[in-house]
């Protein structure tokens, strides 16, 4: 992606965040956040902050912040985070935000990426990786959103941040898109447009009150904000949504969640799914929903698609979208290929 979104952040900001905590993204390890915890580089939403609030270690800060280093031998050093992915994937950018890091933020900053295996000590994984450089070591500036773009095709399942020497970031995001792992691809019940699968919403009509990544996210939305809402429509036409799938496949059962959307949800739905050949077919017809209900329907699943657009009628909000099916021969080749 190129160019940069309204908010003067770089497009690839658009695609989810595969470090968020509610993908199931965890702050595995750091060597030091005397100052604030390093869990909170993950959680969602801006960082926070209320002054003259001090704890016994000082000012409260809403990221991650180490001490002051005092190294004896008179080497600066440097601290670091391990974050683990809540979906593992190809990383397209990074942004750093040291909102309200102002007199304590680092310098610099470097971020590196690895695909580990199943799920060793986070003391193991600290020691023991051969790291992948995504962005060098490279000038930061205070309270702000640092973004870098990350050319790698590769798959991650890691990303180390690095503080040069000390200091405190509020926000790390890792932007990109999910990558399966291909040995679990036939092992069972197959969501085609999860986030952690590959899926990946590219276009909307609207997007007001929330983003409509949300829709693929994994588990249940908890409160409404966890889904997709757009704003009140005042003319004739509809809002919609388009997802990109894991891959090519063959659509046998769709999900529609209007969960904690009570008064605003939509009044229906309907499903069309486009074709290798460019033709745009119908997998469900317009379809009455009903609020706060998770809605299944069966699906002709005669002709594999690749992308799926999702229209609503006339606006309102979704919790979640769930396309149940099989890949293709050729996707699930192409998908081992990556």
């Amino acid at each position: 992606m190129t160019g940069n979104t309204p908010t003067g952040l770089p497009d690839f900001t658009m695609l989810p965040d595969l470090a968020l905590r509610p993908l199931g993204a965890a702050v595995i390890w750091a060597n030091d956040d005397l100052f604030a915890e390093k869990e909170n580089l993950i959680k969602p939403g801006p960082a926070d902050y209320r002054p003259a609030t001090f704890g016994h270690k000082g000012q409260v800060y809403d990221g991650w912040e180490t001490r002051r280093r005092r190294d004896p031998a008179g080497e600066p050093g440097h601290d670091a985070a391990i974050v683990r992915l809540g979906v593992p994937g190809v990383i397209a950018g990074v942004v750093v935000d040291t909102a309200w890091f102002k007199g304590n933020y680092p310098p610099e900053i470097s971020v590196d990426a690895a695909e580990i295996e199943g799920y060793p000590p986070a003391a193991e994984i600290a020691r023991d990786t051969a790291w992948h450089s995504i962005v060098d070591r490279t000038k930061v500036y205070g309270d702000s959103r640092n973004a870098f773009d990350v050319d790698s095709q590769r798959r991650w399942t890691h990303v180390r941040l690095t503080m040069y020497p000390d200091g405190g970031v509020a926000r790390l995001r890792v932007h990109g898109r999910g990558l399966p792992d291909p040995r679990f691809l036939n092992a069972g019940q197959f969501d085609l447009a999860a986030i952690e699968n590959g899926g990946l919403v590219t276009d909307c009509s609207n997007r007001f009150y929330s983003s409509p990544q949300n829709l693929l996210f994994p588990g249940v939305a908890r409160v409404m904000g966890d889904g997709w809402e757009t704003a009140r429509r005042r003319d004739d036409a509809n809002d919609w949504v388009q997802v990109r799938l894991a891959g090519e496949g063959l659509i046998r059962i769709a999900e529609i969640d209007t969960s904690y959307f009570v008064g605003n949800s939509p009044g229906a739905a309907a499903l069309r799914g486009l074709t290798a050949q460019g033709d745009w077919v119908p997998l469900l017809p317009r379809t009455p929903l009903q609020p706060d209900t998770r809605h299944r329907f069966l699906l002709d699943d005669r002709q594999p698609v690749t992308e799926v657009r999702l229209d609503i009628y006339p606006d309102g909000g979704l919790s979640r979208l769930r396309l149940f099916g099989d890949l293709t021969t050729a996707a699930m080749d192409s998908l081992r290929g990556r």
